[in-house]
């Protein structure tokens, strides 16, 4: 309870700097800090990446549910709902070599089985972004000619930590995104900064402190974000005690990012607060006391949540938010989409880094 206490006063700090221009506050002592991130540097170096470009998603999925020949507006199901992913390497699905693997794929797919409609789906996620790169993905999604998306999944965080991006900072530039795309009317779904302390390379003692920077900053961004309307799942230890239990099947070839497997764990535990935000899922915001589910203050909500991979955090009223502990449901075992423009591999929007 008073690690949380510590960390909820900790996060709270962080989001304040972001709002009110501070940039200097830490996360954990200097030295300490540096230790962890050159530890996971190093860890890096010695899996390797090995990875080519992740594969392109973008296209229609759920085609089976669109009726062409219904004349205008007397078939609104037919619509496709715009879904757009921004983010790093994890939102871009590095790791995997087909596109039906990656979690905006799996996204997609599982959107359009519950809402029984098509989705349209546009991954503007960069290999190696950090979260000064979201200004740059979401005008890709609003300066144009195309509508806004209905609905945004933003991943992002663990290259600010590694790269040693004031955390301040990094959560003023996540806050600055989720407010351009809301008042584009997007609905907007953050999975925070995983867990850096389950790379396996990384060891204790320094894995604990690993985990201390980015649970920090998941609660802080949870914090900036729910002011703006948006909802946050946890990425926590990249979503359940599966990659703990399996950490060979859950990771990928380079020790470092997801597997299949992993992507897919982690498309099912953000996918029922994607179908909340469009207000698609069967469960409504009611608490379930008996599943721990609870109302907090934002802070405190935001903390715990960085605590438990797999937990939304949306806001309530006032101060307070809801803590929901969502039932995952199995995602499409297969790609329900009609084939993406393009189904071969083809290289996604790079930055340097992972």
């Amino acid at each position: 309870m008073a690690r949380q206490v510590s960390r909820a006063r900790t996060a709270r700090r962080i989001a304040a700097g972001a709002a009110y221009g501070g940039g200097g506050l830490g996360l954990v002592g200097a030295a300490a800090v540096g230790l962890v991130l050159a530890e996971v540097q190093f860890a890096k170096r010695t899996v390797g990446t090995g990875l080519g470009d992740p594969p392109r998603a973008d296209g229609l999925y759920g085609s089976e549910f669109a009726r062409p020949e219904a004349g205008p507006g007397l078939e609104p199901g037919t619509v496709p709902l715009r879904l757009a992913m921004l983010g790093d390497s994890t939102a871009a699905g590095l790791g995997v070599r087909r596109a039906r693997q990656t979690p905006a794929a799996l996204m997609a797919s599982g959107l359009a089985a519950v809402a029984e409609r098509p989705v349209e789906l546009r991954n503007v996620a960069a290999s190696g972004a950090m979260s000064d790169d979201l200004d740059r993905q979401a005008g890709l999604l609003l300066d144009g000619e195309l509508p806004p998306p209905d609905v945004c999944v933003i991943m992002i965080g663990a290259n600010d930590v590694t790269r040693r991006m004031p955390p301040t900072q990094s959560v003023r530039h996540l806050t600055s995104a989720v407010r351009r795309l809301r008042l584009a009317g997007s609905e907007v779904v953050v999975g925070t900064c995983p867990d850096l302390g389950t790379i396996e390379p990384v060891y204790q003692p320094l894995r604990w402190l690993a985990r201390r920077v980015s649970r920090q900053l998941a609660a802080a961004q949870t914090i900036g974000v729910v002011a703006l309307g948006a909802r946050t799942v946890s990425m926590g230890d990249l979503l359940g005690p599966e990659f703990a239990a399996n950490p060979r099947e859950m990771f990928g070839p380079d020790s470092y990012h997801p597997s299949a497997e992993g992507y897919a764990t982690a498309a099912m535990a953000v996918l029922p607060t994607l179908c909340a935000a469009l207000s698609l899922w069967p469960e409504s915001d009611r608490l379930e006391v008996a599943r721990n589910e609870d109302m907090l203050p934002v802070a405190k909500a935001a903390s715990a949540a960085a605590g438990q991979a797999g937990t939304e955090v949306t806001a309530a009223r006032g101060p307070w938010a809801l803590l929901k502990h969502r039932r995952r449901r199995r995602v499409p075992a297969e790609d329900v989409s009609a084939p993406p423009p393009n189904p071969d591999p083809v290289p996604g929007p790079q930055v340097a880094g992972t």
